[in-house]
C-alpha cells in the first residue's frame, strides 16, 4: 500500500509540476529525498501521462497542422488559447517546430554521448539524469527564477514599445531547441521555463503565443526521449521486477494532474503574468539551501 501511495504522489508532484515553470525534475529530486529513489522506468512512466495530457488538450491544434499540409484551413477552435491560422501558417508554424526539435534531437544526442561533465560544477552528475544532491537543484530554481523575472520585465517592455508579437520567428524557434538542451543538462532550470522564457527574449512578447510553442514543441521533444530511454532499458533490461500496479497508478495520476495542470496555466496566462511562479522559485530554494545540509 506505501509504494501505492508514494507513487500517487509521485505522478501528482509530476502533473503538477512537467508544465508549469518550477522544474518538475527538481520536484521529484525533492519527493524521492524523502519517499525513496524510483526506477528509470517509472520516471519514464510518469512523463509519459504528462505529456499524454497535453496530447490530449491540444490534439485539435495537431490535426489542424497536418491537414494544413493538403490546404485545409484550421479555424480558431483548434487552439486552445483561440488563436486561428491560415493553412500556410500552420505549416510555417510545423516547420519551426520540427526545426527546434531537431536542434534539441541534435544537441542532445551529442551530449548523451559526451563524457561525465558534472566535475566541471563540483557535482557528480551527467546530462539528463538527476544529480546525487538538492544543492544544484535549490540554486538553479533561484537563478532561474531571476532570470524568469528580468526576461519577462524586457519582454514587457518592448510590448510597450513595438506592441505585441505573437509569430513565432525562426531564430526563437532554433533558440528554443537550444533552451531545451539547456534544461536537461541542468535540472532544476525546467524545460517549460527555459522555452517560454527564450522565446519571450527572442522577439515573441505574448505570454500564450510563448507558452503553446513551448509546450507543443515539448511533445515531441519528450515523446522522442521517452522512447529513447524506454529503447535503453529494454536493452539493459530494466524491465525485470517491474512494480506494474505502482506505474499504473503513477501514469494515470500524472496524466489527470497534467490536464488540469496545463488547462489551469492556459487560462492564467491570458490576463497573469508568471511573477509568482519566480518567488515560489526563489522561497523554495532558499528554503532548501537552509533546510538541507550541502551534501544532501
Amino acid at each position: 500500500m506505501y509504494e501505492l501511495l508514494a507513487a500517487l504522489l509521485l505522478g501528482i508532484i509530476e502533473g503538477i509540476t512537467e508544465f508549469l515553470p518550477i522544474s518538475s525534475t527538481g520536484h521529484l529530486l525533492i519527493a524521492q529525498h524523502w519517499l525513496g529513489p524510483r526506477s528509470d522506468l517509472f520516471n519514464i512512466a510518469i512523463q509519459a501521462g504528462a505529456i499524454l495530457a497535453v496530447v490530449l488538450i491540444y490534439w485539435k491544434r495537431l490535426w489542424g497542422m497536418l491537414v494544413a499540409f493538403a490546404g485545409r484551413d484550421a479555424p480558431a477552435d483548434y487552439d486552445p488559447l483561440g488563436v486561428s491560422t491560415t493553412p500556410a501558417q500552420s505549416r510555417d508554424y510545423a516547420f519551426k517546430l520540427a526545426g527546434a526539435f531537431l536542434v534539441t534531437a541534435i544537441l542532445g544526442l551529442a551530449l548523451k554521448k559526451a563524457d561525465r561533465i558534472g566535475a566541471l560544477f563540483g557535482q557528480q552528475w551527467t546530462p539528463f539524469h538527476l544529480p546525487a544532491t538538492v544543492q544544484p537543484i535549490a540554486w538553479a530554481l533561484i537563478l532561474g527564477a531571476l532570470w524568469m523575472l528580468l526576461a519577462e520585465q524586457w519582454a514587457a517592455r518592448r510590448a510597450a514599445r513595438d506592441g505585441e508579437r505573437t509569430a513565432i520567428a525562426w531564430r526563437t524557434a532554433l533558440l528554443v531547441g537550444v533552451a531545451q538542451v539547456l534544461a536537461g543538462v541542468f535540472p532544476g532550470t525546467s524545460r517549460s521555463a527555459a522555452t517560454i522564457f527564450v522565446a519571450l527574449l527572442a522577439g515573441t512578447t505574448s505570454r500564450a503565443a510563448a507558452t503553446e510553442f513551448a509546450f507543443l514543441v515539448g511533445i515531441p521533444t519528450m515523446f522522442a526521449a521517452t522512447g529513447y530511454e524506454l529503447l535503453s532499458l529494454w536493452s539493459d533490461g530494466g524491465f525485470a521486477n517491474v512494480d506494474w500496479n505502482a506505474l499504473g497508478v503513477a501514469f494515470v495520476a500524472s496524466a489527470v494532474t497534467a490536464f488540469v495542470s496545463v488547462k489551469w496555466l492556459l487560462r492564467y496566462i491570458q490576463g497573469h503574468r508568471f511573477t509568482a511562479f519566480a518567488i515560489y522559485r526563489i522561497v523554495l530554494g532558499v528554503a532548501l539551501l537552509l533546510w538541507l545540509p550541502a551534501g544532501q
